[in-house]
């Protein structure tokens, strides 16, 4: 089964060695996604709606890239920081997936820089 990377023009250089996105037969694979902005600054640290509302654009950039839109989204993987962020995290989230709503999980971690306080991973089902 072949793949192909997904790594959208203007997106910041990885932290570490992955793509951003792997398409393989009609699913797309988002990386773990955090509010990292193309200068490799922390976007907006310590704040969950507004790094939410980044990570999600972002993902729905990747998502798009590979022929898709965040419909498609069939499950998401949502770490925080803190449990005190979940409600904030919810409110944004809630406004990308109005309709019927993804599959996920949200666990509470350690994430890789300070003030990072939301990451999310996704899978979206594009078709063949």
């Amino acid at each position: 089964m072949p793949k192909t990377a997904i790594n959208p023009p203007g997106f910041p250089k990885p932290l570490a060695p992955y793509s951003s996105g792997t398409k393989a037969d009609g699913i797309v694979y988002v990386s773990g996604t955090l509010a990292i902005d193309p200068d490799g600054s922390i976007h907006a640290p310590d704040d969950a709606s507004a790094q939410t509302r980044h990570i999600l654009e972002t993902i729905k950039k990747v998502v798009e890239a590979g022929g898709g839109t965040l419909d498609d989204v069939t499950f998401n993987h949502i770490f925080l920081t803190d449990w005190a962020h979940y409600a904030a995290m919810n409110a944004v989230y809630a406004e990308y997936f109005p309709g019927e709503k993804p599959a996920r999980f949200c666990i509470q971690c350690g994430l890789v820089k300070p003030g990072l306080v939301v990451e999310i991973a996704s899978v979206a089902h594009v078709g063949r």
